[in-house]
């Protein structure tokens, strides 16, 4: 694994802005992921996929499991190496983790035993920063959430959204180049589910950092984002990039707009026509 340079501490508690200034460029050339080694296990879970991220840019991909959208993220995440094509970041190729990239998975992966504060400022010390610079990122970053108020408090104590709260705090603490989020939301309930959604794109609106988002929802995916990038599945593909030409900062009466409703539909068709090539794939091989 190779390990990422820490950054050097800095002495402002403000979330530094300029660090993220023309950094982050994702380019995924012809990306191939196949598992299985005998040809009886073999799958092949992504090919041919091309995708360019600009610095800075929130990219959604879309598409029902199966279709390769976190096989992706975690190959730009450095935990799966591709079997063939090319991943960079401002045309360096990870190996294996960094932290230049930061990671949000469906279920918040803090540490029990730790505070909140702790969890934050965890990823800071372990950089190199001091204790008290650490902290003072972690309560920044806190504040900007929404979760000062319960700094002191353990894991176990919040809800499901906030800890996801403290899970996309945690992920910024490093200052990554690139945010990657694995159906982030997936398991709370739809009002938990919204609020989250615009308090995500508050803290992205700050930080202007490269965001790859997973998702199934196509609600979801169009509220977020700059682009979707719609997912065909056996083998998973690009089948569509769609910008979004929706006006920010976004709230959620946007989905009851006409131009939401039409891409809503367009993202439907796709998906569904997909999703019956692969239940009659599925059907003959049954037989």
């Amino acid at each position: 694994m190779r390990l990422v340079k820490p950054a050097a501490p800095v002495r402002s508690a403000q979330p530094r802005r300029s660090s993220w200034s023309g950094k982050g460029h994702i380019a995924i050339e012809e990306l191939g992921v196949t598992f299985g080694e005998s040809a009886a296990t073999r799958h092949i879970a992504v090919q041919d996929v091309t995708l360019d991220v600009p610095p800075g840019q929130f990219l959604v991909l879309l598409g029902p499991s199966g279709c390769g959208k976190s096989t992706i993220l975690n190959v730009v995440a450095g935990f799966i190496e591709p079997t063939c094509g090319r991943v960079s970041i401002d045309g360096v190729v990870p190996e294996g983790p960094g932290a230049d990239r930061g990671m949000v998975f469906q279920q918040p992966t803090l540490f029990p035993w730790k505070t909140v504060l702790d969890n934050v400022a965890f990823g800071p010390l372990m950089t190199g920063r001091s204790k008290s610079t650490a902290e003072s990122e972690a309560r920044t970053l806190l504040e900007m959430v929404g979760l000062t108020k319960f700094a002191a408090r353990y894991p176990g104590s919040l809800s499901g959204g906030m800890q996801q709260r403290v899970g996309i705090a945690r992920a910024l603490a490093n200052y990554p180049k690139v945010l990657l989020m694995d159906e982030p939301f997936g398991a709370l309930d739809s009002q938990t589910r919204g609020m989250m959604q615009e308090n995500l794109l508050k803290v992205w609106n700050e930080f202007r950092i490269t965001v790859l988002f997973v998702t199934h929802d196509i609600e979801e995916a169009i509220f977020l984002g700059d682009r979707v990038v719609v997912m065909g599945i056996t083998p998973g593909r690009v089948i569509a990039d769609i910008p979004i030409k929706l006006p920010r900062p976004r709230h959620q009466a946007v989905l009851f707009d006409a131009y939401f409703a039409r891409t809503k539909r367009q993202c439907m068709d796709l998906i569904r026509i997909e999703s019956l090539k692969a239940f009659d794939q599925q059907s003959e091989q049954s037989r």
